[in-house]
């Protein structure tokens, strides 16, 4: 949620002509995150967030803008794309594929307590059934194919024992994605990047999940696995939490009890879950695109959690 693209006062009022959302008040870019542009959009009918798609193609957005109104209209609290007149979700800005949505209440919750990771894991569960019947088909487009295009683009930057862990690694996952227990595993369309600065709260009140823009059809697992390794994790330590992944994991059973399949492979996708954003984050770190407020993320925490993962492996209870 950097800003790449600097989107004028006047350019801003012509969207909110278009949408039907009236006439324009703010316009703020967002700091933090690094894929798209974003901004918060006020306008004296509210507040919206409006993104500018830097990667992701016109081709590939409707999945991910579709998936958010199915989970809306499926009782997901999730942001719903405004359409307009003609009841296109998908707009242009600046030359740019854009999209508009309401902004949900509440704030992100960076100390999450055991009751914010349950709240996480029951909501996870229910986005994952609201979304068997959605009726589009994207993979993961940073699932294991990109990771093993990107691998060899980052050794070159780091030193040998990491390009030793990294090389490994990888060999590991494809051996696990190959595997009968893998292919078992139920799969539908997931968020991929459920961190903790992309749910909103209000106290303990879980009021939405939001930035879908890494949203695919994987593994629900590996959905899970990603969630567990930021929610409940120690972030200084990047050591394992027993206490709020058991609550994670307990509230997900809940609604969604995990198969045979999950139990025995959820070690390897804890292991998938932090290879993939070590390799992102590695990519981000020193191959990084100009834009204003981009702040790359620290690669080396999601090596110490691989490294934890393989030393510790965390089994479902």
């Amino acid at each position: 949620m950097a800003v790449f693209t600097e989107v004028s006062n006047p350019e801003a009022r012509e969207l909110l002509r278009r949408l039907q959302l009236g006439e324009l008040v703010e316009l703020r870019g967002i700091e933090g995150g690094i894929e798209n542009t974003n901004y918060f959009l006020t306008s004296d009918q509210g507040e919206f967030v409006l993104t500018l798609f830097e990667r992701l193609t016109a081709e590939q957005l409707p999945f991910y803008l579709y998936l958010m109104k199915h989970l809306a209209h499926g009782g997901v609290p999730v942001p719903d794309p405004r359409a307009d007149k003609n009841g296109d979700i998908l707009h242009t800005v600046c030359g740019k594929p854009a999209a508009v949505v309401n902004k949900l209440r509440g704030k992100s919750q960076l100390a999450p307590q055991g009751a914010h990771c349950a709240a996480v894991g029951t909501m996870l569960a229910r986005m994952h059934l609201a979304g068997r019947d959605f009726d589009r088909h994207q993979p993961n487009l940073r699932g294991l194919p990109w990771w093993n295009e990107t691998v060899p683009v980052v050794l070159p930057h780091i030193d040998d024992a990491q390009a030793a862990l990294l090389r490994s690694e990888l060999a590991y996952q494809n051996h696990v994605a190959a595997s009968s227990a893998y292919a078992a595993l139920p799969r539908g369309p997931v968020h991929a990047d459920l961190f903790r600065d992309n749910v909103m709260f209000e106290g303990e009140e879980l009021t939405g999940f939001f930035d879908f823009y890494f949203a695919g059809v994987d593994t629900w697992l590996f959905d899970l696995a990603v969630c567990l390794n930021d929610w409940c994790i120690d972030l200084p330590t990047g050591t394992h939490d027993t206490d709020r992944a058991s609550r994670m994991l307990n509230a997900y059973q809940a609604v969604r009890p995990l198969t045979a399949a999950e139990r025995e492979l959820l070690p390897a996708m804890l292991r998938a879950g932090a290879l993939r954003f070590w390799i992102s984050r590695l990519w981000d770190f020193y191959l990084p695109r100009e834009a204003s407020m981009l702040k790359p993320h620290d690669p080396t925490h999601f090596e110490r959690v691989l490294r934890g993962r393989i030393a510790l492996p965390v089994h479902a209870a």
